[in-house]
């Protein structure tokens, strides 16, 4: 992710030495099935949330056996190999584990449960766990714009007809927002985000960190939505409430990135999120033996894919970046924005012309992608210092648009998350002959609302 992502300037600094015995070697233990469960489909109240089960009743998806997590006695077994259970993932039922001693890993491959076993990370000459980031210097002082609630940021928002939806009560409110990311520097001393709805934060890179320290990109995509503050910017979904999580680790390029990123979108599901956005995507690695072709754009390919095709079957809506590939020789987009029942969101200019970084489709089994585009070329965002600033990135278009959709869907309870998903690709100005650059186009979102009312 970390050749796709925009980044702002972040120094760093050591503090301590190093940490006493570190893991150096991950793997990514997939399991054959959840026979030792101890627990039943008739009682889910043991294992999912209460909002993650109203959820599903609302939307009438039935529970099944991807809603059981991992088996408890297969993770005791795995320990007792000797190796550390990072991180589990119950959709795709999987297991990450850490460990020194690349021998141990044979030991978990016998076990009769076990399906397969992959190395997904090595640790970097230079890894060091104490390794922390220094803060950035804050101004604190952004341009007023009296002429707009929106400041600058007026034109990416009404592209859409996202205005119309906000003049009509629909901003966000009771609206849950998963931003699952790289790291969220200054939020919490920025003073014109002082007032976004932050419900929590979970770093599942490293559970230790400041995720307010770590990258800045995370905070200029939280910005696009959740921005509150008349005349200097307000987002896209400024009422709405969000969890802040990080499964990006961006000194590295490993696949274990993808098993962080499969933990936090579960997470997401049971503290009841409705609508996610993720600004990351993969296609090459620090182990070139792990890099993607254009024929594994499939949807099931990648672990983040296969694991992004199931939140919609779960009730919420995921948001994606197509990538920031398009005047390099991938060009296509990337996992996760190959998978089904996403919206992935290509990156255009204020004037609606594609932005020449922003990634093509489609799929290699033919779906239109892009879905949708958003701004993403000179986008408005806060920068670290407090202040205003512009960016570049499929990363920005996505969550202009995941804010809007979240609005959307605020003004339309009734529709499920993959109904939302249609009626916004069937809005788009494309929508009659969509193709791989725009997909469906710059979908009118207000327009989409009086379709659901007229059927009222």
């Amino acid at each position: 992710m970390k050749r796709q992502i925009i980044t702002f300037a972040l120094s760093a600094c050591f503090a301590g030495g190093l940490s006493a015995q570190q893991d150096t070697l991950k793997y990514r233990v997939c399991l054959k099935d959840k026979a030792a469960t101890e627990y039943s489909l008739q009682r889910p109240e043991e294992f999912l949330s209460p909002k993650a089960i109203e959820r599903r009743q609302k939307q009438h998806l039935p529970l099944d056996s991807t809603d059981l997590p991992v088996c408890r006695k297969y993770l005791d077994e795995i320990r007792n190999c000797g190796v550390r259970i990072v991180v589990t993932g119950k959709w795709e039922n999987f297991a990450t584990v850490a460990c020194s001693d690349s021998t141990l890993m044979t030991r978990v491959a016998a076990l009769p449960f076990v399906r397969s076993v992959e190395k997904v990370w090595t640790a970097p000459a230079n890894h060091d766990e104490a390794f922390v980031p220094a803060r950035d210097t804050l101004i604190n002082r952004p341009v007023v714009h009296p002429d707009s609630v929106y400041g600058l940021a007026a034109v990416q928002i009404k592209m859409s007809n996202g205005d119309k939806l906000h003049e009509a009560g629909f901003r966000g409110q009771g609206m849950t927002i998963a931003v699952v990311d790289a790291g969220f520097h200054n939020v919490d001393r920025i003073e014109s985000m002082g007032n976004i709805r932050i419900l929590g934060t979970k770093d599942f890179v490293n559970p230790r960190s400041d995720i307010y320290a770590e990258s800045s990109h995370g905070m200029a995509v939280l910005s696009c939505m959740a921005m509150n503050r008349p005349d200097v910017m307000t987002g896209t979904a400024p009422d709405a409430s969000y969890w802040l999580l990080r499964s990006e680790d961006e000194y590295s390029e490993h696949l274990v990135e993808q098993d962080y990123w499969a933990a936090a979108v579960e997470f997401a599901d049971s503290v009841g999120a409705d609508v996610l956005n993720t600004s990351l995507g993969y296609y090459v690695f620090d182990d070139a033996t792990k890099n993607y072709k254009l024929c594994h754009l499939d949807g099931r390919h990648a672990l983040m894919s296969r694991q992004a095709s199931h939140i919609a079957d779960k009730g919420m809506v995921l948001v994606c970046s197509a990538g920031n590939s398009g005047m390099g020789p991938w060009k296509k987009i990337t996992p996760p924005g190959d998978a089904e029942n996403v919206l992935t969101v290509g990156a255009i200019d204020k004037q609606g012309v594609l932005a020449p970084f922003s990634s093509i489709g489609n799929t290699v089994d033919g779906r239109v992608k892009p879905d949708v585009v958003a701004v993403g070329q000179s986008a408005d965002v806060m920068r670290t210092s407090g202040n205003q600033g512009t960016a570049n990135g499929t990363s920005f278009a996505s969550p202009i648009m995941c804010g809007m959709v979240a609005c959307l869907w605020q003004a339309c309870p009734e529709l499920t998350a993959k109904e939302l998903i249609e009626l916004v690709r069937r809005h788009g100005d494309r929508v009659s002959c969509p193709d791989n650059i725009y997909g469906y186009g710059v979908p009118d979102l207000w327009e989409a609302y009086e379709e659901v009312l007229s059927r009222r």
